[in-house]
């Protein structure tokens, strides 16, 4: 399990971290910006929560019905939810990381309360991401005495499985989603060196 765990961090730093070659031939010193390895770490957590929803969860319990998911997934003998595969990457990930990035999937409506908008650059992001459909939010933060370089991405319902959960789930706020909603974000910070 460790090693893939840095296997897995080990693809996800080396994607952030590609610079265009012509980049690099025409300055020795060429480097990422904190947005474009926020982007490209977007990508790759995009790609890997929309497959396990869609080809895992939605596949194996909503169209052939032979597993059930469930929050309660250890005591059931059941699929984790993606927001908990979600999470448990993301703290795996972050433990695991000595870049100091973090990621972590929130919402204006949680079903969690560990899924709520704690800054003001989380909550404003996440109301930028839902009135301007199809938009990033990107800014700066200080927390404690570091500075980072703070984006948020929508994240949208991509399958029935998505809607179903949270518009049925007793502790949801919100019970009208429907597919291609954004449904919260995904919120990634990047360390900003103030050398």
């Amino acid at each position: 399990m460790k090693n893939t765990a840095k296997n897995i961090l080990l693809g996800l730093v080396l994607a952030a971290l590609c610079v265009p070659m012509q980049a690099a031939a025409a300055s020795p010193e060429a480097s990422i910006s904190p947005k474009r390895m926020a982007d490209t770490l977007y990508t790759v957590i995009l790609a890997h929560r929309t497959t396990y929803t869609e080809l895992i969860v939605n596949r194996l319990s909503n169209v052939e019905e032979v597993i059930e998911v469930s929050e309660h997934w250890q005591d059931e003998q059941a699929l984790l939810l993606p927001s908990q595969m979600f999470r448990a990457t993301a703290e795996l990930v972050q433990k695991e990381n000595d870049l100091g990035f973090s990621y972590s999937l929130l919402s204006l409506w949680p079903v969690n309360s560990k899924n709520n908008a704690k800054t003001d650059i989380e909550k404003k992001g996440l109301q930028y991401i839902v009135d301007k459909k199809g938009e990033n939010f990107y800014g700066e933060e200080t927390l404690g005495d570091k500075k980072y370089f703070t984006a948020v991405y929508p994240d949208v319902a991509v399958s029935k499985a998505c809607i179903s959960c949270h518009n049925k789930h007793k502790d949801s706020p919100k019970k009208d989603f429907k597919l291609n909603n954004v449904m919260g974000g995904i919120v990634i910070r990047i360390p900003v060196d103030t050398k």
